[in-house]
């Protein structure tokens, strides 16, 4: 079975969800068969370059301070066992990371660079764009560090990734799901999240 993860490296949710989904596959008998794949998604394409902090975009697209907004995030991934310091975290575009991860998944280490991603971005207010960092936490998932920052410094899968994200909204994935839903595909598209003793495949409306 391949499921295809659709979802952002800032999107709070996802992450939450990424763990809920990670509970509830381990206790499905046969998770061994299972070929996870993610798959990119941005929440704000247009997003500068350089970095600012998360707070700032929060409060200009919210209208209200971000630590209105930070705290029941900070509380509802502490239940599933992740740290947010959502303070510290810097936003970013994403796409050099979700070239990234386009990359580790052709070297079979995707699962290991996704979660060092969103560690980096979610817990340790690291720069998402930044090619050293990426580099770093690439090597820590078992990657080459000089061929990662050769593949960063080219264009390779550039043109990859923007199909991806064309056919994420060519299949109806206009953004990353509110509360704790997850969107991915099982040889067709449908909607999981919620508790983990909802099985792997099931369905829900978002």
């Amino acid at each position: 079975m391949k499921v295809e993860i659709y979802s952002d490296l800032v999107c709070p949710w996802c992450y939450i969800g990424k763990r809920r989904f990670e509970e509830a596959l381990a206790a499905f008998p046969d998770a061994a068969d299972v070929d996870v794949v993610y798959r990119p998604f941005q929440l704000n394409p247009a997003a500068s370059e350089t970095a600012e902090p998360s707070a700032h975009v929060y409060e200009r697209k919210f209208g209200r301070p971000a630590a209105t907004i930070f705290g029941p995030l900070t509380r509802a991934a502490a239940s599933e066992g992740i740290t947010f310091r959502m303070d510290d975290a810097l936003a970013t575009n994403t796409f050099q990371a979700h070239r990234l991860l386009w990359f580790a998944r052709r070297h079979g280490r995707q699962a290991e660079v996704k979660e060092r991603l969103l560690a980096h971005y979610f817990t340790d207010g690291g720069d998402l764009g930044d090619r050293e960092a990426l580099a770093g936490l690439a090597e820590a998932a078992g990657l080459d560090r000089a061929a990662t920052l050769a593949f960063l410094a080219s264009s390779e899968g550039a043109d990859e990734v923007r199909a991806e994200l064309a056919e994420a909204a060519a299949l109806g994935v206009t953004a990353v799901p509110a509360g704790s839903t997850l969107i991915f595909v099982v040889d067709l598209l449908t909607v999981w999240g919620g508790p983990t003793s909802r099985t792997p495949g099931s369905t829900r409306s978002a």
